[in-house]
């Protein structure tokens, strides 16, 4: 009897862990397939490689990195640099494709310097560098930078479209307002599964409305995930210096990451620096093999410790063959085809809500100690040079190095960057 209790209780916890994996990636392969203006099979294509690697990367931290119950999912900050980079490569004259396979290079080359700062056990002496007021600033610049991307999407605008799609952008916002008023005033599991609620009845109002349903076509039972799919990566000089401040700027995800985790399993005489240091190595590792099978860059998710504490479910069994489930689901094209039929301005409207989390999360992180003369000041500078990059065209940096462009480009990077160095030039007096 004990035997058959514990099995069902794994099998709905490891079900949970799916659903909150599934939920977690679903959204920014469309996101990426309308900003690249991806056909629809390859937008099917890039979310079977997306649950292969993320199913992959979660269940090799469980097992070999941090050995913790913490998600690996489809990163913000890199749909931010896909964005920029996308811009940036049509200014210049850069095709979609081409723009792309850079990216498959940055994702290696950031993941070499993730592999580095772990496996020579650099990693604890950058920590210092990430202040509150650090990842304050990195959080609102990229809820900022992301912003326009998820309204664009749930307004209709992406693929090519000028104008608002007025029912499309309708049934986004009520997918919206689901997403949000389960996320705030449901409890349990309607709290804990919004998203993927507010996924499912937008899409169903979305077919409804239009009257057809989603057309997968011909699509193989089974097929392994493809190599290099964009193509064999292109290398730049001017991407050494993105994937060094990207490595920089993603170790505050896995600090994050398990120090949540950690205070929630109630962890407290852990080696936190070994844990953080085999994280960030299979974290670098995880990264190649993003670009490798040509998906989009994981972090761990800090949001795994907000449903560990939600569930209560504290066990890493089931996290562990959750994650093997996602990743065995990459090999199922035509499962995965169904998935990514998900129209963009529901995908666009489920994150555009989730990411009100994480100006909450900006906004702690700056008021974590009072906001005297030099912090304010320090914020004000790199807020405003930070958004007012986000506004200029992408044409005004063509005359720079190609090292700078893509870089100075990125009100992101430029923003976390000025907070950064501001911080540690100004040092606030003893008192």
């Amino acid at each position: 009897m004990m035997k058959k209790t514990s099995f069902l209780q794994t099998s709905m916890e490891t079900f949970q862990w799916f659903i909150f994996l599934l939920a977690s990636s679903v959204a920014l392969p469309i996101v990426v397939g309308a900003m690249f203006e991806l056909s629809f099979p390859e937008i099917a294509g890039l979310m079977q490689r997306t649950f292969f690697v993320v199913g992959l990367a979660s269940f090799l931290q469980a097992i070999l990195g941090h050995k913790m119950p913490i998600m690996e999912g489809p990163a913000g900050i890199w749909i931010s640099i896909f964005s920029v980079m996308a811009a940036t490569g049509l200014q210049n004259g850069t095709a979609y494709g081409d723009t792309l396979r850079l990216l498959e290079t940055t994702m290696i080359l950031t993941g070499l310097f993730l592999f580095l700062f772990g496996a020579l056990k650099l990693t604890q002496y950058v920590l210092p560098i990430f202040t509150p007021l650090v990842t304050g600033t990195f959080f609102l610049l990229l809820t900022v930078q992301l912003s326009g991307t998820f309204l664009e999407g749930m307004l209709g605008l992406q693929g090519g479209s000028e104008n608002i799609q007025v029912k499309e952008a309708l049934i986004a916002t009520l997918t919206f307002m689901i997403v949000l008023g389960l996320s705030i005033f449901s409890k349990g599991w309607l709290s804990n599964y919004s998203m993927i609620i507010g996924i499912f009845i937008g899409w169903f109002i979305f077919v409804i409305v239009n009257g057809e349903a989603p057309v997968v076509g011909d699509v193989a039972l089974f097929a392994l995930p493809d190599v290099f799919a964009f193509g064999m990566p292109e290398f730049n000089i001017s991407l050494i210096p993105i994937a060094f401040i990207t490595a920089v700027i993603l170790l505050s995800n896995i600090v994050a990451s398990v120090v949540a985790v950690d205070q929630i399993l109630g962890n407290k005489n852990n080696d936190r620096k070994k844990e953080i240091n085999r994280g960030t190595v299979v974290f670098g590792l995880n990264h190649g093999l993003a670009g490798m099978f040509s998906a989009i860059a994981n972090v761990p998710l800090s949001t795994s410790a907000g449903f560990i504490e939600l569930t209560g479910q504290k066990r890493k069994t089931p996290f562990i063959y959750a994650s093997f489930l996602l990743m065995v689901i990459g090999f199922f094209p035509v499962i995965v085809s169904y998935i990514s039929s998900i129209p963009s301005p529901i995908a666009n409207a489920a994150l555009m809500a989730s990411f009100i989390q994480l100006v909450g999360l900006a906004i702690r992180n700056v008021n974590y100690y009072p906001l005297d003369n030099r912090r304010v000041t320090i914020l004000g500078i790199a807020y405003l040079v930070g958004m007012g990059t986000m506004f200029l065209p992408a044409e005004v940096f063509s005359e720079l190095p190609l090292l700078v462009q893509n870089v100075m480009s990125n009100g992101l990077l430029v923003g976390t960057f000025l907070v950064m160095i501001m911080e540690q030039l100004w040092k606030e007096e003893s008192k």
